[in-house]
């Protein structure tokens, strides 16, 4: 029995109830649909799995030659029996409408910022320049360039009026993000972190979810792809550049936060201190990468534990201060992803009593 029913929740439902059999698993690959799917069929008690999709493709291939939606079903329904899966992190509905507000957006922002390159780079076609100009004073300048120039200027108009539109409906929407910014507690506290402004902190926010999903603060710098790369085989043994795995809206998002600790945080701090000494020796590049992960651990665990971030120099030693439910960040020597120093731990402070090791 092999029906064909629409992809819709209810229709999927039905048709799998109907069928009167208990279901151990119900497999479907991870994709933008599946989200919607997923959150429909496990609401009606279906013990729905998401699947990830590249290590869904490896096994398919392996099982099958022709490749059809009819044996991909089979498949997908053999990796359930066997248990030959990796399930995935389907988002709650409010982390997906904070993303697709990011998203929304970021693609104001880039369409705009190509509207500009665009005018910018045709008028040097006729001998003129734009300079540097401020976004306030960036129309009048073209209207000047192009001033006894009408049928260029007839040309130039239409994209300043778009320019002009774009330009608004960015502020609403960076006005929108700001709004929901300041009504979440979570953002508020991640803001609280050096380098860390309204943009970096919904990103987190919307991306990571639920932070119960990671067991240590680390894993999150894995995930979103600022961990160096590894290939081994035989006498080969070396690290390479960063994975970029994950999601790159977020890693973007940290690599302007550490930038911005690196490059215009004001006062003091012993983060700064640190990776400044790495940006003399391999470069200010390198040193940005190397302290991007750290946003990442850090901001995890003062989620988890509820506390913002204290901005002074860690203790050279934990366990002579008492549980005050303050988070502490201890530097630690290790790897980073250009093979400096570039990691940190983040601890507890413990009592001097505590006898066990501290964890991530």
């Amino acid at each position: 029995m092999r029906p064909k029913v629409p992809s819709e929740p209810d229709d999927i439902v039905t048709l799998r109830t109907s069928i009167g059999v208990d279901y151990g698993r119900v497999g479907i690959e991870a994709g933008p649909l599946p989200q919607w799917l997923v959150n429909g069929m496990a609401e009606a008690g279906l013990p729905v799995i998401c699947v990830e999709t590249r290590h869904m493709k490896s096994l398919l291939k392996a099982q099958q030659i022709n490749k059809s939606d009819r044996h991909d079903a089979r498949g997908i329904a053999q990796m359930m029996r066997v248990g030959l899966f990796k399930p995935v992190h389907v988002k709650t509905l409010a982390s997906r409408e904070k993303r697709m507000l990011l998203t929304a957006r970021q693609l104001v922002q880039r369409k705009m910022l190509d509207v500009d390159a665009d005018l910018r780079g045709t008028l040097r076609n006729f001998g003129q320049k734009v300079d540097v100009v401020g976004q306030a004073g960036f129309e009048t300048r073209i209207r000047e360039l192009v001033e006894g120039l009408p049928e260029l200027a007839a040309i130039i108009e239409p994209m300043l009026t778009t320019r002009r539109f774009m330009r608004r409906e960015f502020t609403e929407l960076h006005r929108m993000l700001l709004d929901v910014v300041r009504h979440d507690p979570v953002c508020r506290r991640l803001m609280t972190a050096p380098g860390v402004g309204a943009v970096v902190a919904l990103t987190y926010r919307a991306t990571v979810d639920q932070p119960q999903r990671f067991v240590h603060s680390g894993a999150v710098g894995a995930h979103v792809g600022l961990t160096p790369r590894r290939h081994q085989s035989g006498e080969i043994d070396y690290d390479g550049g960063i994975s970029k795995a994950g999601d790159t809206m977020l890693r973007t998002m940290l690599y302007e936060a550490a930038r911005v600790l690196l490059t215009q945080h004001g006062h003091g701090s012993w983060l700064k201190a640190r990776d400044m000494q790495v940006a003399q020796r391999r470069g200010q590049r390198r040193a940005i990468v190397a302290v991007a992960r750290r946003p990442a651990v850090i901001l995890h665990r003062m989620w988890i534990d509820g506390t913002d971030s204290a901005g002074a120099a860690p203790p050279q030693r934990a366990p002579d201060y008492p549980l005050t439910g303050a988070l502490t960040v201890l530097p630690r020597q290790e790897r980073g992803p250009h093979g400096d120093e570039g990691g940190v731990r983040s601890y507890w402070q413990q009592p001097s009593s505590w006898q066990g090791r501290p964890k991530d």
